[in-house]
């Protein structure tokens, strides 16, 4: 695997041109030097480096050919697909900036993000080409150029023949942005984090230190390539270590058992949502147990993985261990399979190329100088509770063209998280909360002040508050309690089915509750724990 430059710290500057930090050549570089050696296989087909090099060149021509300059953005709307990590890397070739869009958002919201974004072309399915037709007529911007993936895979090479491999890379530094990632605001705003060549880098190098990657692993990816998880966890240090990535187009209980014993799976990720199925599978009375034992272990993000969970699947002797991160800086912390159960509620200790504190939240209206670190506990149940803040060569850039959010989120190099988390002695991390009310629903982030700005359109909506709650298939879902205008009648019904078009669906409350009245501070503050104590 490419090693950073050792004269290149985290806090130096980085304005100089290091090719390792130029995303664009890891393939070619793995082409050269181990060519045969398999990097995907995807619907039982194979693709070695020197074919994924072939279709990361001339792709990167494809998209030259249709007017993507440097700095410009490349909006990736499909599924999981051989097309999806080899757009990722062409883009990074000719110093473009990929955009993975949830092929699961509303029309409202991917409207919002191809406006916001202006991406130059976009990559789409034929699902995709789908909710693209059904925004265009409202994009403010001229329509981008379309590049359709048939999912067919010799239909695609078949296209990209027509262009002529461009295998040279565009110079890059490493704070060039390469690539930017929604992410919900809670002003019910989303927010593009602008992430950049080094944040790949030094997130790949964490990833193959966490899950110790060599060239003869197999990683099975079924999480969506759109979410950090699959595509920064998972994927791009696969490709970076010169690993085979096994890509399901999506998730299945089954099939992902079948493969884990067909490809010898040698680690996989997912979210407590794909476990909890898993494990239903292999508990089953009718259940063959596969082969595993090419297994060494399986990997939890998202949310916290139920303790009982890892437990049982120790039952079975697999090793499920947790981690931590998000979109604006990917791994943060990660347990060592030895921890996996004796720290089972826990999601590790912080990664190398990171600076992490876990901070009195009081002291971060001040700037850094003044924090003040909540102090480590043997008892890491009876620990304070503090923000988790962290800075290195794995951070975002910023908001993409929202100054004050990147005002909000970053200080003088810390990027403040709004996890709340407890850290004992030893240094394991356990988040306890989020200080900005963002929940997780099957993996997917939801904010509740995006929730209720939707709903607020609504005619017959006066006022409407949204908290999470325990859900034992989601982990968390929405409750949302309504106060109606003055005639107007209460229909749970008619409410969720009228969100659909604004809303993913997994945004959209579970359960609706009429109310009188929202509680309130003097300040006009909602107190949303009152709601739900009185139910």
């Amino acid at each position: 695997m490419f090693k950073p430059d050792p004269d290149i710290p985290p806090t130096a500057d980085t304005s100089s041109c290091d090719p390792r930090h130029n995303v664009g050549s890891w393939i070619s570089h793995w082409a050269a030097t181990a060519g045969g050696r398999d990097a995907l296989i995807f619907d039982g087909e194979s693709y070695s480096y020197l074919e994924l090099e072939d279709q990361v060149a001339r792709l990167a021509q494809t998209l030259t050919d249709t007017g993507v300059e440097t700095g410009d953005r490349v909006a990736l709307l499909l599924d999981n697909h051989p097309a999806y990590l080899a757009a990722v890397f062409a883009s990074a070739r000719i110093g473009a900036i990929s955009l993975p869009v949830n092929t699961r958002l509303a029309p409202a919201e991917l409207e919002f993000i191809l406006t916001d974004a202006e991406p130059r072309t976009i990559l789409v399915d034929d699902r995709g080409a789908a909710l693209l037709d059904a925004v265009a007529p409202n994009l403010r911007a001229n329509r981008p150029a379309m590049v359709l993936v048939p999912r067919d895979q010799s239909a695609w090479r078949a296209a990209l023949s027509a262009f002529e491999p461009l295998h040279e890379n565009t110079p890059a530094t490493p704070d060039d942005p390469m690539m930017l990632m929604y992410s919900s605001g809670t002003t019910g705003t989303p927010k593009g984090a602008l992430l950049p060549q080094r944040k790949a880098l030094y997130n790949s190098l964490n990833a193959e230190g966490c899950f110790a990657i060599e060239a003869r692993d197999r990683c099975l990816v079924f999480a969506p390539l759109f979410h950090s998880l699959g595509l920064h966890i998972l994927a791009i240090p696969v490709l970076h270590a010169g690993a085979c990535i096994v890509l399901q187009s999506s998730f299945d209980a089954q099939s992902v058992l079948d493969t884990i014993e067909r490809e010898r799976i040698t680690y996989m990720g997912g979210v407590p949502t794909h476990y909890e199925r898993i494990l239903a599978r292999l508990q089953r009375e009718d259940a063959v147990r596969p082969d595993t034992t090419s297994l060494k272990f399986m990997f939890g993000a998202g949310a916290a993985v139920a303790s009982p969970t890892v437990r049982a699947f120790s039952n079975f002797g697999l090793v499920l261990k947790q981690g931590y991160g998000q979109t604006e800086t990917s791994m943060l912390c990660c347990l060592e399979e030895g921890d996996a159960v004796g720290k089972a509620g826990s999601v590790g200790r912080p990664l190398e190329h990171l600076d992490l504190r876990v901070i009195e939240p009081t002291s971060l209206t001040g700037p850094p100088s003044g924090w003040q670190d909540i102090v480590p506990s043997d008892n890491a149940e009876a620990a304070q509770v503090g923000e988790i803040v962290v800075r290195g060569p794995i951070t975002m850039l910023g908001y993409w063209r929202n100054q004050a959010g990147t005002r909000e989120t970053l200080r003088d190099g810390w990027v403040l998280t709004g996890d709340l988390a407890r850290i004992d002695r030893e240094g394991f991390i356990t988040l306890v909360g989020r200080s900005r009310e963002m929940f997780i629903s099957g993996g997917e982030n939801v904010y509740p002040a995006e929730v209720e700005a939707a709903f607020l359109k609504h005619p017959d909506i006066s006022e409407i508050a949204v908290a999470a709650q325990p859900d034992e298939r989601w982990g968390e879902v929405g409750v949302a309690f309504v106060v109606m205008k003055p005639g107007r009648t209460f229909n749970e019904d008619t409410l969720s089915d009228w969100a659909s078009d604004l809303l993913a669906r997994f945004k959209i409350p579970r359960d609706f509750r009429a109310v009188d009245e929202l509680p309130k501070t003097a300040s006009g503050k909602v107190q949303k724990f009152k709601l739900l104590q009185d139910g």
